[in-house]
């Protein structure tokens, strides 16, 4: 379903380049705009936590070249066993 709204305007220049996209992938100007549209909407809105779920708004930054940032290894001078690790943290030693 869709429903016509008010007049857009667009550069002239932007207006050739879909027009030559619109041909290249053998599709109407009107159906690249809307997919163009919906891709973009959806890469806004994708992974967005509302508000009202963030209990720390003020120091929450959804960041994510951030998060990539902290994620790493622990360098560690010599080998360990990941296993005896996790039991002995677990038994409390």
């Amino acid at each position: 379903m869709s429903t016509a709204i008010r007049k857009i305007e667009f550069d002239k220049d932007l207006l050739k380049t879909i027009n030559k996209l619109a041909k290249n992938e053998n599709t109407t100007e009107t159906q690249l705009i809307m997919d163009m549209i919906k891709k973009e909407v959806k890469n806004r809105t994708k992974n967005k936590i509302p508000d009202y779920l963030i209990a720390n708004k003020d120091t929450y930054n959804p960041d994510p070249e951030r998060f990539l940032g902290n994620a790493g290894f622990i360098k560690n001078v010599k080998p360990f066993d990941a296993v005896k690790l996790i039991r002995e943290a677990r038994e409390g030693r």
